[in-house]
């Protein structure tokens, strides 16, 4: 009777930013599922700019490897030119830089609101403070403390 040993593999997980450069241009081809001359084309006409090692090999980045599978729908399924695909992330950029500013916008003014509403409830705290019942036997009513005081010194 023939033994079996099993034995357990350790896998170990590293964390990569998505932007550091990990992947040479095979293994980056291969997963944007393109020909690895196409990835020269692009890099030429400038729509990726990889980064590179020490010894000068090109490193993709996941955001490229995404961004490659992103020019190759637009060319493939939208029937894009590469001048079509660049005008579109030229745009996509301008769009994602102004959603920046306006979320900068919108931070900046919901502090100018609490700022304002912080103002606003301390000029009423200041106008309470200034304001007295003044009653003169037929009813009751709020005035400046200033003129609630009788015109005659005390004796």
């Amino acid at each position: 009777m023939a033994r079996r040993v099993v034995t357990q593999r350790q896998v170990t997980r590293i964390r990569v930013a998505s932007n550091r450069g990990v992947f040479m241009i095979s293994v980056a081809a291969e997963l944007a599922e393109m020909h690895p001359q196409t990835l020269r084309v692009y890099e030429a006409k400038g729509l990726i700019e990889p980064k590179r090692s020490a010894k000068g090999t090109r490193l993709y980045s996941q955001e490229d490897v995404e961004r490659l599978k992103h020019i190759q729908q637009m060319t493939a399924d939208l029937g894009l030119n590469l001048a079509g695909v660049e005008r579109v992330l030229e745009l996509e950029g301008q769009i994602g830089r102004l959603h920046e500013r306006i979320e900068e916008m919108e931070a900046a003014a919901a502090r100018a609101q609490v700022e304002l509403a912080e103002q606003l409830e301390e000029v009423r705290r200041g106008f309470r403070a200034e304001l007295v019942p003044y009653g003169n036997g037929t009813g009751m009513e709020l005035v400046r403390a200033v003129d609630a005081r009788s015109p005659f010194p005390k004796l």
